[in-house]
């Protein structure tokens, strides 16, 4: 369902899905979309994906629109601001199922900002990070994250690869589950089943009891 969520520069404009199947949320997680000067919104295809394999797995998700795109309030994102709108989508969420445990996603610059705003707050027990642009974007910001989670990346991305967060991140690299579907476009281009699954199945494992 649409909603609105109090946003730092006016209202956000997001979409809710809850768990498949009905019941409370194991866990609640807001998912980026891509930098809105290159066409990113919350309809994006890898980001409608990521939420699908989410909600499969037994979460909450939440897509929203960044400041300035779509229903969104305000002028497109300067630096850091991105962040300060996943923040208020995560305090959304945490008013409206307490203590439900939060997560954190995105694809592309949405991926950057979910890793960035993780490093900074505990309240974000999982990332899910994908095609994470370890070549595209200065990454400051991702120094000191160590928050569980998995970067899935693709094996023909310009963007970033595997290799290449393991080189330009290494101890991120060593806190993440690393995964790459082989061949595929930073686009995910005949792959988006493929990505869905993938994030269903770190979810389930994520949620799994610990013995």
């Amino acid at each position: 369902m649409r909603v609105s969520i109090p946003g730092p520069s006016g209202v956000l404009e997001g979409e809710l899905w809850s768990p498949v199947g009905g019941g409370p949320p194991r866990a609640a997680c807001a998912v980026c979309h891509p930098h809105p000067q290159h066409g990113g919104t919350l309809d994006s295809s890898v980001v409608f994906r990521v939420a699908r394999g989410l909600q499969a797995a037994g979460l909450a998700a939440l897509r929203f629109n960044f400041r300035g795109v779509g229903a969104s309030a305000g002028s497109l994102p300067a630096d850091g601001e991105a962040q300060d709108d996943l923040s208020a989508a995560l305090d959304w969420l945490a008013e409206r199922l307490p203590g439900t445990p939060l997560w954190a996603a995105g694809y592309s610059f949405g991926a950057l900002t979910a890793g960035a705003l993780a490093a900074r707050q505990q309240r974000i027990e999982r990332v899910v990070l994908v095609a994470l642009p370890v070549l595209a974007y200065p990454l400051d910001a991702l120094a000191e994250l160590r928050t569980p989670g998995v970067a899935v990346m693709a094996g023909g991305d310009e963007y970033g690869t595997a290799t290449a967060v393991r080189e330009r991140l290494p101890a991120v690299a060593s806190a993440l589950e690393l995964e790459e579907l082989a061949g595929a476009d930073h686009f995910f281009t005949g792959a988006t089943e493929a990505l869905e699954e993938r994030v269903r199945a770190f979810a389930l494992r994520s949620l799994e009891p610990t013995t």
